[in-house]
């Protein structure tokens, strides 16, 4: 039986695979569906005045509006910690004592933080919790009694935002004097200054889970669009699922080219697949017999409502009129042009907000949230995947997946095959994986080193691969969005061509590789518009190697 025929209840009651059993996993008991527990906060240059080495308290200044704005946080329910590392201890600048005294001096001045956590090494000492290293995120999760991916941190340099990523908490940077122009480039989220930084984090939380707004009603037929690729309909499964939390049946609306991954969102009851050539990046021409077929099978749904899901670039506004001529009553959909009489729902969502978080929104918008048990992260529906192939050998392999269906965000196959070298001399088993049509780059790139997988697997296979991975290696594309869903940690070589911070992998562990400020950065090209790729094509392999051990070695995996 084809899943978009399976009993409703059937496929809601299907198990979820989320990563189970990998380090800092579940929420915290007794939690609201919000995307934060906690605030983490760098010292020197973002809470106080950066003074190197510093061990007198009275030199102690805190940055403009620091106090209101931690104020803020903590009538918000937000824990805090701070994380910083302090060399002058291993340098011999200043004794712990003294530190202790600058410590004092700060909670006296910014208020009482649930947790310090310092490094007291330097660089040369190789520890796991010097940021860049993921040690002291981790360490204040658990101290906080939460996990990375429920922390938010926030600093003045790349190390704070890169020691983040790497937990797979989010990041703020605060630039200052100090902040290097590509640590700006490559950070997913900015903000002027500390109290800006804290009206985002509130925003984005209150978004997801308004104090007040619609009351939620349950609803029996919910309508929930979400066309474009594989990629996208995964990073919509949040969103669907706060959805389908408040009804009875819910119906996907998707395009070919996402039909398999909707077939992996848990919370979906029925499946209809469509194109919609305002939203295909190659489209047919509009068909009005399409058209009126298509206005047929929506009005046979007999949805109560209708929820459409969309990019920052795209229209929910034609589908809108359809679903008026269809007869559907309530329609909510993300739109800045003015919607006239088509929608119900108009809500609007600043820039630079990922996609998960910007679709969550919209579902709160039209009086759906999350329940309780369940994380705001992507997930898989567990029975929905097949078995692994046993000639793959044990779990805990790294997949090298160098492909996009945009050339633009695709691994140079020259230098997928330097990293799959790189990574079986360090004594990594590598799975190189691709659709039919990448047969010729994954045999070259498996050629340098691991075994080949390209064309083997369809979506759901691959998923399956993913889920037991130690580590993805994968450029912006569906892949990464599959091991985000199954917790697995991600070495993200990011063509900066759409914005990271929309289009990351989302909640996952997660070091970035490759040049942010290329020229190509916010083109949205699908071909490369640089010769020589060189977003990606100045990668050193060795880089690649040094982010595994970070994410696999130092506690860094998922869910």
């Amino acid at each position: 039986m084809r899943q978009d025929q399976e009993d409703p209840d059937q496929r809601r009651s299907a198990p979820v695979y989320a990563g189970a059993g990998r380090a800092g996993s579940g929420p915290v008991e007794g939690t609201r569906p919000v995307l934060y527990d906690a605030v983490l906060l760098d010292r020197d240059g973002t809470l106080i005045e950066d003074v190197p080495y510093n061990g007198d308290p009275e030199k102690v200044r805190p940055v403009p509006g620091a106090r209101a704005a931690l104020d803020r946080l903590r009538a918000a329910g937000l824990r805090l910690a701070v994380v910083t590392n302090q060399s002058g201890l291993a340098r011999g600048y200043f004794s712990e004592e003294q530190m202790r005294a600058v410590h004092a001096r700060i909670e006296e001045l910014l208020g009482r933080f649930d947790a310090w956590l310092v490094c007291p090494h330097d660089d040369a000492d190789g520890c796991d919790c010097r940021k860049p290293a993921p040690g002291l995120v981790h360490a204040a999760a658990r101290q906080l009694g939460t996990s990375a991916s429920r922390c938010v941190l926030v600093g003045d340099i790349g190390r704070d935002v890169a020691a983040a990523m790497a937990a797979g908490a989010a990041g703020v940077l605060v630039p200052t004097p100090v902040t290097r122009p590509e640590e700006i480039a490559a950070a997913g989220w900015l903000a002027g200054d500390l109290p800006a930084a804290v009206d985002e984090i509130l925003r984005r939380q209150q978004a997801v889970h308004p104090a007040s707004g619609p009351a939620g009603q349950r609803v029996g037929t919910a309508l929930v669009v979400r066309s474009d690729s594989a990629g996208d309909v995964l990073v919509t499964g949040p969103a669907i699922r706060a959805v389908a939390a408040g009804a009875q049946r819910v119906v996907l609306l998707c395009g070919p080219r996402g039909r398999a991954a909707a077939d992996l969102l848990p919370g979906v009851d029925e499946i209809i697949e469509h194109p919609l050539p305002w939203i295909d990046p190659a489209p047919e021409s509009v068909d009005a017999d399409a058209m009126r077929t298509l206005t047929t099978r929506l009005a046979a749904v007999g949805a109560d409502e209708a929820v459409v899901f969309t990019s920052f670039h795209q229209s929910a506004l034609p589908l809108a009129l359809l679903l008026r001529m269809a007869g559907i009553r309530r329609i909510a959909a993300i739109s800045d042009d003015y919607p006239g009489s088509l929608l119900d729902v108009r809500h609007r969502v600043p820039a630079g907000v990922p996609e998960p978080e910007r679709a969550l929104s919209l579902a709160a918008a039209a009086g759906h949230r999350l329940p309780v048990d369940d994380e705001p992260v992507l997930r898989l529906r567990q029975d929905a995947l097949p078995y692994r192939p046993a000639d793959l050998g044990a779990p805990g392999y790294v997949v090298l997946h160098p492909g996009s269906a945009a050339s633009s965000r695709a691994c140079p196959p020259e230098l997928a095959a330097r990293i799959a070298g790189s990574l079986t001399a360090a004594g990594h088993r590598v799975l190189v994986t691709g659709g039919p049509d990448e047969r010729a780059v994954t045999a070259r790139v498996a050629a340098a080193g691991g075994t080949d997988l390209g064309g083997r697997t369809d979506l759901p296979g691959l998923a399956a691969i993913v889920a037991d991975a130690g580590a993805v290696v994968v450029g912006n594309t569906g892949p990464a969005h599959l091991a985000a869903a199954a917790g697995v940690p991600v070495v993200s070589l990011f063509a900066p061509t759409v914005p990271f911070g929309q289009w990351g992998p989302y909640r996952v562990p997660t070091v970035r590789l490759g040049d942010a400020g290329a020229p190509c950065r916010d083109t949205r090209a699908a071909s490369c518009p640089v010769p020589g790729h060189p977003c990606l094509s100045g990668v050193d392999p060795a880089e690649v190697v040094e982010a595994l051990r970070v994410l696999v070695g130092s506690g860094g995996g998922g869910r």
